[in-house]
């Protein structure tokens, strides 16, 4: 993933920032509980196309 991308890339639910996680292809939002796919390189950040992340998941990012 791209650092300058990453760095203006903003959640869309609530504007707070993304982790990348490489494992997994995927920008996570630790404040809306999504993850946002990587497909091809290209982030999709489509609220409906996010998976749910679970408190486990939240806690394992801090």
């Amino acid at each position: 993933m791209d650092k300058k991308l990453l760095d203006i890339l903003v959640c869309p639910v609530t504007k707070g920032p993304l982790i990348y996680n490489p494992e997994t292809q995927e920008l996570l939002s630790k404040s809306a509980r999504l993850a946002y796919p990587i497909q091809d390189g290209i982030p999709v950040m489509l609220p409906e196309e996010a998976r749910h992340l679970t408190l486990e998941d939240v806690e394992k990012l801090s």
